[in-house]
């Protein structure tokens, strides 16, 4: 029988070494990222370490290529399905979309911003949740393509409001966050940061994130 997630001959992003080690495990033979191997991967910025499950890995590549098939690339499908954004007008197809907005600084207006659980998430540990808060505004960033340090304040000050304040988990270490370089983002033209919740209320957390657009669906006929 043909396998329904088979690798794709072209993939609509390039495979690491990490991947293809990945990909020719059993699930069973993953090691689920636990909270600990989080806070090391994000405190020494190897992002490129998060990696999904294997069967999940395949399933997405599958996924990718035909979305990108139907709709020329993630981040037509992401606004027209997910964030139901519409950019401005642009005579330059190659430059990433720009939006109209409430107020010129991250955050600081709720209509400039969405946040959606990760219908893709990590190899996580059960009870880890994978939230994306996507932007119209773009953060401040150094040459290096890093947030700045007023980028990373925007960030922490918005995190500690909406996620460890607004889930009441004050002092007690289940929220942490982070930015993916360019290289590992697979929808680069819309600005979006990741945050991990660990042993979060349901219901608290049903009260944080949007249920807005259509969920990403994860088998691909």
């Amino acid at each position: 029988m043909e396998d329904k997630y088979a690798i794709p001959g072209y993939p609509a992003f390039n495979l690491t070494e990490r991947d293809r080690e990945i990909l020719s495990q059993t699930d069973e033979e993953y090691h689920l990222q636990t909270w600990d191997d989080l806070k090391e991967i994000i405190g020494n910025n190897d992002l490129q370490l998060l990696t999904r499950l294997p069967s999940q890995l395949k399933k997405y590549l599958a996924w990718t290529t035909k979305t990108k098939e139907e709709y020329g690339d993630m981040t037509t499908f992401l606004l027209q399905k997910r964030l139901y954004w519409e950019p401005k007008p642009s005579t330059d197809p190659a430059a990433p979309p720009t939006f109209p907005y409430k107020n010129p600084v991250p955050f600081a207006n709720r209509s400039d911003y969405r946040i959606l659980v990760n219908d893709w998430p990590y190899g996580l540990s059960p009870g880890i949740k994978h939230i994306c808060v996507w932007l119209k505004v773009r953060l401040p960033l150094v040459e290096s393509g890093d947030l700045s340090d007023n980028g990373r304040e925007m960030v922490e000050r918005f995190v500690d409001d909406t996620f460890v304040k607004g889930l009441g988990v004050e002092g007690q270490d289940r929220v942490q966050w982070f930015k993916n370089w360019a290289g590992l983002q697979s929808v680069q033209g819309i600005e979006h940061i990741h945050v991990l919740l660990r042993d979060v209320d349901e219901d608290k957390l049903a009260g944080v994130v949007e249920t807005l657009g259509e969920p990403l669906v994860k088998d691909v006929n």
